[in-house]
């Protein structure tokens, strides 16, 4: 049974389960719905807890298995923790959680951590077995477009919201830019508000004055927001990026990557091959696939060509080397390169007979 995070309060209210399996990497949701999950469970009765960490292929299975049978008449209800920080329990691990799964120790609530499963894990027959004989919450991380509701929601709970206008938008997506890609922070924040504040409307320099500009970007969603041609996004993820000590080398991977899977999806179609193919050839997916689908078709290659030798020319200057035609800092060039490519992408998905502005880049 899979269900939501947002409707883990209700089935909760409902009843136990006596299995829980929370997937993911987003650690604030992890810790709310764990510390939901030990709380329902104590109110019914679960007061003793018992921990066990499965680091490295030397994991004793015997003894999980041999504690979660050795319940006694007089024994106390408990909570049995099972967690996996690296999603793979090995062979003897996953035939252990199979045989957990097909006989579930009576007076135990059980709660399997793990982090964000890659398409063979989940498909794997441990995982299967978990899924089958209990609930299962996949904990994604709260994406950009999706932030300012996730804030107000936040909000209502604690008794405050945002102007309902153009206003109110605008102080909700001044919020989500300070902490996108870190809920940890973004939920310290918001308790921060609770704290300055009445319950009541929030003016946009009240949340200004407060919030902390504590967004934490990561190399993939640049290449994401590139693609979606969002600029002045583009330029804060960079800026952020800088400012956290990120590789240049690794950002410039990323774009350059991309552009080389536009090349290679756009031979391959040219070839004859579906475009769907090609994409899935070259491990195309999810919003990168939606984007991808949109653009390529009108993506020409002369424009193309010209991003892979710009991705070229900034190579060099993340290594090092000079370009009379390109600044010397390897963060405007990384700059530089990130824009052409976000005006080609931006410009290709451009209804037909759509004016597209150009960007103007100065070196």
């Amino acid at each position: 049974m899979q269900i939501k995070p947002d409707q883990l309060d209700a089935h909760l209210k409902k009843g136990l389960r006596p299995l829980y399996t929370l997937h993911g990497d987003e650690p604030l949701l992890a810790l709310e719905a764990s510390d939901a999950i030990r709380a329902a469970a104590r109110d019914a009765g679960h007061t003793e807890r018992e921990v066990h960490h499965v680091a490295g292929a030397h994991f004793d299975w015997s003894s999980l298995l041999g504690a979660a049978s050795s319940m006694s008449l007089f024994a106390e209800a408990k909570i049995v923790e099972i967690r996996i920080p690296s999603g793979k329990p090995g062979k003897d691990g996953s035939q252990a959680l199979q045989h957990y799964c097909e006989h579930l120790p009576e007076g135990v609530v059980t709660l399997v951590t793990l982090p964000r499963l890659d398409r063979q894990q989940s498909g794997s027959a441990w995982f299967g077995a978990l899924e089958s004989a209990g609930v299962t919450l996949r904990l994604d991380p709260v994406e950009r477009q999706a932030l300012p509701q996730w804030i107000a929601q936040r909000l209502a709970a604690q008794n405050q919201r945002v102007a309902a206008d153009e206003e109110g938008q605008r102080t909700l997506a001044f919020f989500a830019d300070r902490v996108e890609g870190n809920l940890l922070a973004a939920q310290q924040e918001l308790t921060k508000l609770g704290l300055l504040y009445p319950a009541g409307e929030l003016s946009f320099e009240q949340v200004e004055a407060a919030v902390l500009n504590v967004a934490r970007y990561s190399v993939f969603k640049l290449g994401e927001a590139v693609l979606a041609g969002q600029v002045s996004r583009v330029l804060r993820m960079l800026d952020g990026l800088r400012a956290e000590g990120e590789a240049a080398v690794l950002v410039h991977w990323t774009l350059a990557e991309d552009i080389r899977a536009l090349r290679r999806c756009k031979d391959a179609v040219a070839a004859g091959k579906p475009l769907p193919m090609a994409l899935r050839e070259n491990r195309i997916w999810g919003l990168k696939e939606r984007l991808f689908e949109r653009a390529l078709p009108r993506l020409g290659d002369g424009t193309i060509d010209h991003l892979i030798e710009a991705a070229h020319v900034c190579d060099g200057l993340v290594k090092g080397l000079k370009h009379p035609q390109w600044p010397q800092d390897p963060w405007i060039g990384l700059q530089r390169l990130a824009l052409q490519l976000a005006g080609s992408m931006q410009a290709a998905q451009l209804p037909r007979g759509t004016p597209s502005q150009r960007l103007v880049l100065q070196a």
